[in-house]
């Protein structure tokens, strides 16, 4: 079997950029980059398919192919486009949701986990005694929603 080399360096340009895309904060450029990928797994399959020929359709030739076509490749890229168009659209639905609430499209550091990960050394940590008088109702710093009162 002969590999061409242009379909090989193409996939490998396409997945580097999209793992660089990937490694970003921005959530337009994470869209780009999963794109991106699966745009070059497509072509990775489609190169692994084999050689074009014959449809795998009984009785029909194409230019005179002594061999027929494998659906196997052709069948898994389309579910492969559908499943990335689907996984688009939640990623773009969670970048406009993201964007909505904070108005900022770059994911910042969670503060909780940047607490933790600056916590020293392998120390038991002290679990603090709820107080029972606290109105935990009110939003406050660990709300999921910063600033956000709703109706009152």
């Amino acid at each position: 079997m002969t590999t061409f080399l242009v379909p090989l360096i193409i996939i490998g340009g396409l997945t580097s950029a999209g793992v660089y895309l990937l490694l970003e904060r921005n959530l337009t450029r994470m869209l780009l980059g999963l794109l991106l990928i699966g745009n070059a797994v497509n072509l990775l399959i489609l190169t692994v398919g084999g050689r074009s020929g014959n449809p795998p359709i009984r009785g029909r030739t194409s230019n005179g192919a002594t061999t027929d076509a494998d659906p196997l490749a052709q069948g898994m890229i389309l579910t492969a486009i559908v499943i990335s168009m689907g996984l688009a659209a939640f990623v773009l639905a969670l970048a406009y949701r993201s964007y909505r609430l904070t108005t900022v499209e770059e994911v910042s550091n969670d503060p909780e986990d940047t607490r933790v990960s600056q916590q020293a050394g392998p120390e038991e940590e002290i679990i603090p005694v709820p107080d029972p008088n606290r109105d935990t109702d009110a939003p406050d710093e660990l709300d999921a929603l910063p600033g956000f009162e709703g109706s009152k």
